[in-house]
């Protein structure tokens, strides 16, 4: 099977820029080994990291990622192209700190100690993380139970040295609803 060429950071920042939030609502789903995990987006509160996460969705970039990291009680951490958490698009977004509390089932982004040092690897709360609460950028939620149990289920792997999945739980494709946006 051919290997997908992956876009390059100039690419994929120029694909975030043309994700039009105004307009519309997205649901981001992965397809995992352990079940779907459907994702709405809130870009109320962070529009960047909305447009950022679905261009990224749309390249395919996601897809055959793993999540690397799983810390019982705490959170699921995926979205490294190289499954060590070392790895990047090639670019950082900014920051947008929000009201938005960690709690199980949220989408964040996941970061170094420089706030402004995201890219692509996000994280889903298991439980009540409230000491993440504006720290890191909360971007939306599981959409329904099933998701959320799909999370947990992750949640609770067996994991070894780093937190790692002994048996990796892959994201084997992930794609994006886009829906005219909703009158509030």
């Amino acid at each position: 099977m051919p290997q997908k060429k992956k876009k390059s950071a100039a690419e994929l920042k120029s694909a975030a820029k043309s994700v039009d939030v105004t307009a519309h609502d997205y649901q981001v789903t992965l397809e995992t080994s352990a079940g779907a995990i459907r994702l709405d987006l809130d870009a109320q509160v962070a529009p960047g990291h909305v447009r950022n996460f679905v261009a990224l969705t749309e390249s395919g970039f996601y897809d055959d990622c793993c999540f690397h990291r799983v810390i019982k009680g705490f959170m699921i951490q995926g979205g490294c192209p190289e499954g060590t958490g070392r790895g990047g698009p090639g670019y950082t977004i900014e920051a947008e700190f929000n009201a938005t509390k960690h709690v199980a089932g949220v989408l964040s982004m996941a970061r170094t100690s420089d706030p402004d040092s995201a890219g692509c690897q996000f994280f889903l709360c298991l439980e009540n993380a409230s000491h993440l609460n504006n720290q890191y950028t909360a971007f939306g939620k599981t959409a329904d139970a099933e998701s959320l149990l799909v999370v947990t289920k992750i949640g609770l792997v067996a994991t070894g040295s780093g937190d790692k999945p002994l048996e990796p739980v892959i994201i084997t494709r992930a794609t994006v609803k886009k829906s005219p946006k909703k009158k509030s």
